[in-house]
């Protein structure tokens, strides 16, 4: 899966930094092209000379090659590659990455990739352990960046710990399943809802619910990653989308998610209903604030549409159809009587019972019901269970 691909290396200043050597000699032994990008404290640790070797490529290391303004254009570096990693990527680096600091052409060229970015962290395990590299190494995986995790063992202090750069062989690997997995979806249509709606009382008032959409744009993510459209209706939720094959349209009620589901399902492959849709809203609206009274305020709700119904009655022999279901009690009962209710494919059930699994969490724990099985899952990031969703509906294919 790495024949032909063009690969950045962003090479930074760690001990770890020899270890590029293996991961150049990995990737072009599999037909890969490689240009090396490295930091001027790279160089102090691994020569230019030596990756040049190794590439049959000039190594880049600062903005200007000559003094006559031949100059090393990032912008050109960011659109060619198909895939950048850096490894090793230093505290330091992690942090620039993390905040926009374009003091040095990896970072520059990192801020102009189009392509998938790879991280592999090396440094001491107290370094690596700091609030602000946990911090700095979120912020990453929010701009859809993939973290591959050191290893532990012994370090350049000779502390044993967490810090330890993955292993060459073991990075190659990660990179080939990325981009084996990367096109399984090519060609696909894939309709996901996510986040909750609100359902207007007056002007300043809603009845909504505590979804954060996380689930739903992790869904995305990984969909759109691996080849997808995707077409995202997402409620009122902050969350941000990154990847470019994926088209958004912000609704708000129960309603306006239903209209642009019926409008955009008969055209896709996949619905994946992942949204906090209301089951009521209620009968009237007041156009002004409602004031505080003497007495009791009684609101009068009427049922919503039903997306998951609707679509199920409508779904055609080659589409599937994925439902969700979070429940407090029976919840196995009360999913499979949903799945066979909405005529669903298979469902997605999570208990609020689970800790930190549900609304609001960047974790979740989920358990795939079909018609034939049922799959539990141990708790996992919601971008690991988007995974393990995703694979569940290639399983039809």
């Amino acid at each position: 899966m790495i024949k032909g691909k063009k690969i950045i290396l962003g090479i930074t200043g760690s001990i770890a930094a020899y270890k590029a050597c293996y991961i150049i000699r990995g990737l072009i032994k599999k037909g890969a092209e490689v240009q090396t990008v490295i930091t001027p404290a790279g160089k102090e640790f691994i020569t230019p000379i030596t990756l040049s070797a190794l590439t049959s490529k000039p190594v880049i290391s600062e903005f200007f090659a000559q003094r006559d303004g031949t100059w090393n254009s990032h912008v050109d570096l960011g659109l060619w590659a198909d895939l950048m990693l850096i490894a090793p990527a230093t505290a330091s680096t992690i942090g620039k990455m993390a905040n926009g600091i374009a003091d040095n052409m990896l970072i520059t060229t990192y801020l102009s990739a189009k392509a998938p970015v790879f991280v592999a962290p090396a440094m001491d395990l107290d370094m690596f352990a700091h609030p602000s590299t946990q911090k700095n190494l979120d912020t990453l995986r929010s701009f859809g960046n993939h973290i591959i995790e050191p290893a532990s063992g012994e370090l350049a202090s000779h502390l044993v710990g967490k810090g330890r750069m993955e292993e060459p062989e073991n990075i190659i690997r990660i990179i080939e399943e990325f981009f084996a997995s990367h096109a399984d979806l090519s060609g696909k249509k894939i309709l996901i809802t996510a986040g909750p709606t609100y359902e207007k009382i007056d002007p300043v008032r809603f009845i909504g619910n505590y979804s954060s959409g996380k689930m739903g744009f992790a869904l995305a993510e990984e969909c759109a990653e691996r080849g997808a459209e995707v077409v995202l209706i997402a409620g009122p939720v902050k969350q941000q989308t990154h990847h470019a094959n994926i088209q958004r349209i912000n609704v708000e009620s129960a309603s306006e998610m239903y209209n642009a589901a019926i409008q955009y399902y008969p055209k896709m492959d996949v619905g994946i209903l992942c949204a906090a849709v209301a089951d009521f809203t209620p009968e009237t609206t007041a156009d002004k604030k409602m004031k505080r009274g003497e007495e009791d305020l009684v609101l009068r709700l009427k049922p919503t549409q039903d997306i998951a119904a609707e679509l199920g009655k409508t779904k055609k022999k080659n589409q599937l159809l994925i439902g969700f279901a979070l429940e407090t009690n029976n919840e196995e009962e009360n999913a499979i009587r949903k799945l066979e209710r909405k005529n669903l494919d298979f469902i997605v059930l999570n208990s609020l019972n689970d800790p930190q699994a549900g609304f609001q969490y960047d974790t979740n724990k989920i358990t795939i019901i079909d018609r034939n099985n049922r799959t539990e899952y141990e708790l996992k990031s919601k971008k690991e269970v988007a995974k393990d969703i995703i694979n569940k509906v290639m399983s039809f294919e």
